[in-house]
């Protein structure tokens, strides 16, 4: 009786088994690294801190999180607005350009004599370059 339970136990959880589709796998995962290399600003987070040093400088140190699944991004830019009293006073540009592949944190450290008075800074990714694993692989 039991062998006869395990046996059917057995045939059950064999017939269960569903078969793996390479081909949409595929297809999605193409279809993934289409979106994720069109649209860089959606998988690159950035987050940082600013402080003056005492040479007047603004020393500001970031950490950009790819959050990607498939692409490698480089030469990434970052846009950064300084305000004083809510009021932009100045912009700047800067590109960072280091390989961050997927899953990774890339540090960043940008020196700037900014305006006086500037009491807020905020910072954007407005793009990046994406390449594929197997250059990314190359370059190592």
């Amino acid at each position: 009786m039991k062998f006869l339970l395990a046996v059917t136990c057995m045939l059950f959880l064999l017939s269960c088994k569903e078969s793996f589709d390479n081909k949409t796998y595929q297809e999605n995962k193409i279809n993934l690294a289409k979106r994720e290399r069109d649209h860089p600003d959606q998988f690159l987070k950035i987050s940082s801190d600013d402080k003056k040093n005492f040479l007047g400088v603004t020393v500001i140190k970031g950490k950009i999180l790819n959050t990607a699944s498939i692409v490698v991004y480089k030469n990434t830019r970052l846009r950064m607005l300084c305000y004083k009293n809510g009021i932009r006073v100045e912009e700047h540009e800067d590109v960072i350009p280091e390989l961050i592949k997927p899953g990774t944190v890339k540090n960043f450290k940008i020196r700037y004599h900014l305006p006086k008075g500037t009491d807020s800074i905020a910072l954007s990714i407005i793009g990046a370059d994406s390449i594929s694993d197997s250059l990314a692989e190359s370059k190592k």
